[in-house]
């Protein structure tokens, strides 16, 4: 428990007071308006569709932009689209419709994908020419089944193995 409340009294010394930030802070948004908390309390933007609030507006504020501000504090029925468009472009880079839009970049991670599976092929397939030697005798098929006779003919594991499996009287599989 004390421990607890000395890392409490360690982070409330160090806490920012809210009014205030650093000024490394201010730096990065220039003179870019600060309008919210953002996703992470930061000053930036990043267009996210789980959090749709940017802290700052995209593009700084110009004359024009001002004097549309200005406007817009009134009746926005007395505003132009081109100067909702305007206001909307200064706040935000992107719409919904526009960084939600696929951007095909699937492809490229499917076309690097059979390339290195068509690279993997052709290793294997020098490594077999070239590396590895030819298989032993014991896989061919008759050997294979000079094998399963020699085993049947030893009785091996016949309780529950392969030799339980096959009936001596008859001479074939049970």
């Amino acid at each position: 428990m004390a421990n607890y409340i000395m890392r409490r009294a360690l982070l409330d010394a160090v806490r920012v007071p809210v009014g205030t930030r650093a000024s490394s802070e201010l730096s990065k948004i220039g003179n870019r308006e600060w309008v919210g908390f953002g996703y992470n309390g930061q000053p930036n933007y990043v267009d996210r569709p789980d959090f749709p609030l940017p802290a700052v507006r995209f593009r700084p504020d110009t004359p024009d932009i001002k004097v549309l501000r200005e406007k817009e504090k009134g009746d926005w029925r007395k505003l132009t689209l081109e100067e909702k468009k305007a206001l909307y472009r200064a706040s935000f880079c992107q719409t919904f419709a526009e960084f939600q839009a696929p951007t095909g970049e699937w492809k490229a991670i499917v076309g690097w994908a059979l390339a290195l599976a068509s690279l993997s092929l052709w290793i294997y397939m020098g490594m077999k020419t070239f590396v590895y030697g030819p298989l032993p005798e014991s896989l061919n098929d008759e050997n294979q089944k000079a094998q399963l006779k020699r085993m049947l003919d030893m009785k091996v594991n016949p309780i529950d193995g392969l030799s339980s499996k096959w009936d001596y009287e008859n001479n074939r599989w049970k």
